[in-house]
């Protein structure tokens, strides 16, 4: 379930125990590639955010033994630390895909999850979510994003939001067909 508990433009504070965990997964016995699901931290504090991931993921990976990352999309980190009484190794690339993570459990299952930068306004954060969790969807993490209107910057990893056009939705299309007036 995802929740609007802070902005996201704001600095959350830094105890994230009382932040939801947005995180969006495929359906059981639907296609997890390239991405299994998609995760919008608060921040980009591993050491903040990660544990959380990790528990919620031990469903999928069984006891998580390491989490690959971007090393220049994630602030640092311990190369080990422990989590829920296990330690688990933090290993950062260059090679990986700036918006995403890799969780793998100690039976080497994995998934790979789209990350959803921090500071995506909640709407384009939330259909992000749910692009990268229909059951049919095998598009790249940079097709998902410019889908929704999120533009990577390929040369600096910045991201730039841009607009999209979408249908009216009927109650919009009564609205602008009264004159403003909904009956």
């Amino acid at each position: 379930m995802i929740s609007d508990q802070l902005s996201p433009t704001r600095t959350p504070p830094t105890d994230h125990r009382d932040l939801s965990l947005r995180l969006q997964m495929k359906p059981a016995g639907t296609a997890l590639k390239p991405v299994a699901g998609g995760w919008w931290p608060w921040s980009d504090d591993p050491a903040a955010e990660f544990p959380a991931l990790i528990a919620a993921l031990g469903a999928w990976v069984g006891p998580v033994n390491r989490v690959s990352y971007h090393l220049d999309t994630w602030g640092p980190v311990a190369r080990k630390a422990p989590v829920d009484g296990r330690m688990v190794r933090f290993e950062g690339f260059r090679s990986i895909d700036p918006h995403t993570v890799v969780v793998i459990g100690s039976d080497r299952r994995r998934v790979s999850l789209l990350v959803v930068p921090p500071a995506i306004p909640a709407g384009v954060a939330r259909a992000v979510l749910r692009s990268v969790a229909d059951r049919d969807s095998t598009a790249s993490v940079a097709d998902i994003l410019a889908a929704n209107g999120v533009l990577l910057e390929t040369h600096d990893l910045s991201l730039v939001i841009v607009p999209r056009s979408r249908p009216a939705e009927p109650a919009e299309e009564r609205w602008e067909a009264e004159g403003g007036h909904i009956r």
